[in-house]
């Protein structure tokens, strides 16, 4: 979020002088935001985000917003969790999962919206799983 021209948001409020919307990041923000964009590039995981938008929620509760075995959500939320996207707090005998920050969501929704919005050409874009766009 950019306050000024020089100054920038962020994700926890602070504010962070001396990086202009717009300027190249420094190599290890790079590497960061590399890591993070490749723990958000499966559809089930781009899902879970989503879902976790509102609230926390269980993995059983995922299971079924999803449709997909409790091994392979448990599996995606491991992924999310490592890469600091997730983070789970004990709830009795379960394990309650919740966005570490909701800019997290934003990245996700923008991205959704993005590939939504119309193209030159007036047609929406919709990307396949083999790399190709498939014009609606």
């Amino acid at each position: 979020m950019t306050v000024d021209d020089s100054v920038s948001k962020h994700s926890t409020g602070e504010v962070v002088e001396g990086h202009p919307a717009g300027e190249a990041a420094d190599p290890q923000a790079r590497e960061a935001a590399s890591e993070l964009l490749r723990a958000l590039a499966a559809p089930t995981r781009i899902a879970i985000v989503l879902n976790l938008r509102e609230h926390s929620r269980c993995v059983h509760e995922l299971v079924g917003l999803l449709g997909l075995s409790q091994p392979l959500v448990s599996q995606h939320l491991r992924v999310l969790k490592d890469a600091g996207v997730v983070r789970g707090h004990r709830h009795g005998r379960e394990i309650m999962y919740e966005l570490v920050d909701h800019h997290l969501a934003h990245i996700v929704t923008d991205a959704i919206t993005h590939v939504q919005e119309p193209r030159d050409d007036g047609s929406a874009q919709a990307p396949t799983t083999s790399g190709r766009t498939v014009v609606e």
